[in-house]
């Protein structure tokens, strides 16, 4: 069974008097534990292709099912639970809340979650540990490298469990180093069975993936199989 399967999807804004045409007649299809990288320049209907793979826009026409699941029928407070519940998202802004620790921030999606708090403070350390901060949980965002701060994002969209990360240019804030240690945990997650999938424009990015999936004024141009997890 796939996790992700577009059916002839189109998204299409109504800007002024002509329409703007952002996916048309996407197919794809996405098994569970795969690491594809969506590519593609600015304005090239990538970032439209995540919104909607993530449930935070829907299609104007075309098929989604999201495990299994008709996204297109769902009400809102339905997609906000199907989101909580399946899709972790990592950008490239780490969007920590300044004022709260590391672990209080990798708590949040627990608290939307209505998970008990002694619960979630014992899920929280799990999935900070999985990132290698263990030793940093007490720290506020302004006391972490900018890696570490990425690393903090990480283990909030994990903490939840899901079964898709999502990860939007991830490492365009980070220096190369840092990068590198980024895209060698998404590696691991991804030889541990989640789906992982990149959003980039940078080829060295793209290339840790194992499939590239090129996108161009709103249609896929090539969907490329690359060789093992790198």
């Amino acid at each position: 069974m796939n996790v992700i399967e577009l059916d002839n999807v189109w998204r299409v804004y109504n800007e002024g008097a002509e329409p703007v045409y952002a996916l048309q007649g996407v197919t794809l299809k996405i098994k569970p534990g795969e690491y594809p990288a969506i590519v593609g320049t600015s304005g090239s209907g990538k970032s439209t292709l995540m919104n909607i793979i993530g449930c935070l826009d829907r299609p104007t026409k075309g098929t989604y099912l999201l495990d299994g699941i008709d996204i297109k029928s769902r009400t809102d407070d339905e997609l906000a639970a199907i989101r909580n519940k399946t899709v972790g998202f990592v950008f490239q802004q780490f969007n920590l809340l300044p004022s709260m620790s590391a672990l209080k921030n990798v708590m949040l999606p627990l608290v939307y979650a209505g998970v008990p708090g002694k619960e979630r403070k014992v899920r929280a350390e799990l999935a900070l540990e999985e990132v290698g901060l263990q030793n940093r949980m007490s720290h506020l965002p302004n006391e972490l490298s900018g890696g570490q701060q990425q690393r903090v994002a990480i283990a909030r969209a994990i903490v939840n469990r899901p079964s898709i990360l999502l990860a939007d240019e991830p490492t365009g804030a980070l220096d190369s180093a840092t990068a590198k240690e980024i895209m060698d945990l998404f590696g691991r997650m991804v030889n541990e069975g989640m789906t992982v999938i990149l959003v980039t424009h940078d080829p060295e990015t793209a290339g840790r993936a194992n499939r590239i999936i090129k996108v161009r004024d709103g249609k896929i141009l090539e969907d490329i199989a690359m060789g093992q997890v790198s």
